[in-house]
């Protein structure tokens, strides 16, 4: 094994250019390796829209970021960005580069960077194809200090690396401003902190997403039942299931779908007493927090990606599961499956309600 010594490793790249939960499970990582090479100078390759979120929050010192709707665009397009994403990493003049993607591109990226130092995962999590190569030449396992959660995944090149694991989850607090504006929005809809419970009805493909009208009947029963009050939250781009949950609750909900920044979003689910959803980056978010969850899963496993550091129930159909969406679903994609559709509300309301009786005494006081 590569032998490091503390002083080796000045500047660091983590090319992590998945999604924001992906960001919040890789700050573990990064926590880490800012306690074992303190002063160094650590940066994020990530998407634009999570570069104040990822700076702001202290998971990186800085960002070079770069615009997916480009690399998704015309082969022109995407040439272009390559370009300048690796010509702003070039400059930085890595010692280290730790490619958690592990995709063709974020090869290409690693060994274009060609810091002295580079880890990526053998085995590839997707076999490389004829002429592709693996630039890293230092090689982590998939899943590193006998994990098997993806956050074991993100943190496997430290064992690659001999450095100690300090921290095993992500933990990340509101910044002071933020929570200002939290407290001070929640109280016009006339919430108190730790009084009520965060919904995400959304997810980036529809089949997971629990029925809206599951979310209604559940949040209905969970406020009556606590007298707890209910907020909605999510993108822009999930207004529209918004929309379907509110047309169907019975309770009074404060809709704050599309209207927070992700640092907003972070002070948001701080106060909150519970957080119920799918399977998404709010869920990941929330629990980083510290805020109870419970999450609702389709084909996905919560041993590998359920939430993490937090008291929670996570929520998964029967399988195989006898399928329910057979024109949408694909099947081996868990990304692209409808099993959370299998759900009943029931289960969704119990589970809720033995989280919040085992998180009884949570923060109280705190805000």
């Amino acid at each position: 094994m590569l032998q490091i010594s503390p002083v080796q490793f000045r500047s660091i790249l983590i090319i992590q250019t998945k999604f924001i939960g992906d960001i919040v499970l890789a700050s573990a990582l990064a926590r880490n390796l800012q306690l074992e090479f303190p002063g160094a100078r650590i940066v994020f390759l990530c998407e634009a829209q999570f570069e104040n979120f990822v700076v702001a929050h202290g998971i990186a010192s800085e960002v070079v970021a770069f615009r997916r709707s480009r690399m998704r665009g015309t082969t022109l397009e995407r040439a272009k960005e390559l370009y300048a994403m690796v010509r702003a990493l070039r400059g930085f003049r890595f010692d280290l580069t730790i490619d958690l993607t592990d995709s063709k591109t974020s090869r290409i990226i690693s060994g274009l960077v060609n810091a002295k130092t580079r880890v990526g995962y053998d085995p590839s999590e997707r076999p490389l194809r004829l002429l592709e190569r693996q630039p890293a030449n230092v090689r982590a396992k998939p899943y590193g200090f006998g994990g098997q959660h993806f956050v074991y995944r993100y943190l496997s090149p430290l064992e690659a690396l001999g450095v100690d694991l300090r921290v095993t989850v992500p933990s990340i607090q509101p910044l002071p401003f933020e929570t200002v504006k939290a407290l001070t929005l929640l109280g016009k809809h006339h919430l108190r902190p730790n009084a009520f419970v965060a919904v995400h009805a959304g997810a980036s493909f529809k089949g997971r997403q629990w029925q809206p009208e599951r979310f209604a009947e559940a949040i209905d029963e969970i406020a009556t039942d606590t007298g707890l009050g209910v907020v909605l939250v999510g993108g822009p781009d999930e207004r529209e299931t918004a929309a379907q949950v509110l047309a169907k609750t019975a309770t009074p909900v404060v809709d704050l779908v599309g209207t927070l920044s992700l640092e907003s979003l972070m002070a948001v689910l701080k106060q909150a007493r519970l957080f119920l959803g799918n399977e998404s980056g709010p869920m990941h978010m929330a629990a980083a927090a510290g805020t109870p969850v419970v999450g609702l899963f389709g084909l996905t496993h919560p041993s590998r990606w359920g939430p993490v550091g937090v008291p929670s129930i996570a929520l998964r159909p029967p399988m195989p599961c006898d399928c329910v969406a057979k024109d949408l679903c694909r099947r081996t994609d868990p990304s692209k499956a409808c099993c959370v559709w299998r759900l009943e509300v029931k289960p969704v309301v119990e589970a809720a309600r033995e989280v919040l009786a085992r998180t009884e005494m949570k923060r109280e006081g705190a805000v």
